[in-house]
């Protein structure tokens, strides 16, 4: 029998990491074609952190809690749910509610856990992998033997991509902040990494390449008229963030004259069509490479629960390498 409260993470009002405190709230219902899942680890993410400034709001019908991907076992299905039942162990994405004991996923956007991974590893799968997959391997349709750039390299977007883009062929290019990072990145697949801090990274792939084909970028401000000069004829630029801000003053003479596409995305708001595309090819292509260990997320650290303000602060820190956990 399931409890008919649960503790979550709520934010009184929009600010910083102080913010958020830990409250009571009953267990979410599930739609028909919902799961219940009794949450193990849930993933924190750059878009959390807006939502806590009050610049990013959930769609209509969604959870106003934070957090989009989370790992646990199903305690309740919905009325037309058919993939699923109460007892399986799942990863999922969410569009909202994971900084919680409990939430609800739709059941087709639920994931088995990779052989081999623990709930933590498997929380920091869904909301990375779908916004790759999406956005280097559909939008921007990476081929083998092509050239990649991933502007934050050890993030959790960023070491997902690098593995990513090498397992299916690519040659992998990263920007990080440290020596240190960026010898992470050539570690997980990076041909070589750029410190941003003290490498022109348009002179560094310019000088080991023809030019990068597709380049994954969060960074935006600068960085938009950069890639323009860092790309090879043809390529394409796809923005999913804007850590530098959305406004830049852009040359576009290369952009025609290259023959560029320049597009972006975002996830949550996607139509749950889509996502459900993508959760399919996750899990027919790159679900093996996690099974057999060809690919593996990077944990920085966990935190409890009730510490959601202390792995904000991390976040905002930069300092870490990889993804960052919530556990009960």
């Amino acid at each position: 029998m399931n409890p008919s409260t649960m503790k979550c993470i709520e934010i009184t009002t929009p600010g910083g990491p102080e913010v958020m405190s830990l409250g009571e709230r009953p267990l979410p219902e599930c739609g028909p074609d919902e799961v219940l899942i009794k949450i193990a680890a849930a993933g924190v993410n750059r878009p959390d952190v807006i939502q806590r400034k009050g610049a990013y709001p959930p769609p209509p019908g969604a959870s106003d809690l934070l957090g989009l991907e989370a790992a646990g076992e199903i305690v309740a299905i919905g009325s037309a749910v058919s993939e699923w039942a109460v007892g399986d162990k799942v990863c999922a994405l969410l569009n909202g509610g994971g900084y919680a004991d409990y939430a609800v996923a739709h059941q087709s956007v639920c994931l088995p856990i990779p052989k081999g991974l623990s709930m933590v590893e498997a929380a920091a799968l869904p909301e990375t992998f779908f916004t790759v997959w999406h956005n280097v391997f559909e939008r921007a349709a990476l081929q083998p033997g092509e050239t990649f750039l991933v502007h934050g390299g050890t993030s959790g977007i960023g070491t997902t991509a690098i593995q990513l883009a090498k397992a299916f062929g690519a040659r992998v290019f990263a920007t990080a902040g440290s020596d240190e990072k960026c010898r992470v990145c050539e570690e997980l697949g990076a041909e070589k990494a750029f410190n941003y801090h003290t490498e022109d990274f348009v002179k560094g792939i310019k000088s080991n390449t023809k030019g990068a084909n597709v380049i994954l970028d969060m960074i935006g401000g600068d960085y938009i008229q950069k890639n323009i000069k860092a790309t090879a004829p043809k390529a394409r630029i796809v923005s999913i963030a804007f850590l530098r801000g959305s406004k830049a003053e852009v040359d576009f003479g290369a952009v025609m004259l290259k023959q560029l596409v320049l597009t972006g995305s975002t996830l949550r708001s996607q139509p749950i069509e889509n996502k459900i595309r993508i959760a399919t090819g996750l899990k027919e292509q790159v679900w093996p490479l996690l099974d057999d260990g060809t690919i593996k997320p990077v944990i920085h650290s966990e935190f409890k629960l009730d510490e959601a303000s202390k792995a904000h602060q991390l976040m905002e820190s930069n300092a870490h390498i990889g993804k960052i956990i919530l556990i009960p």
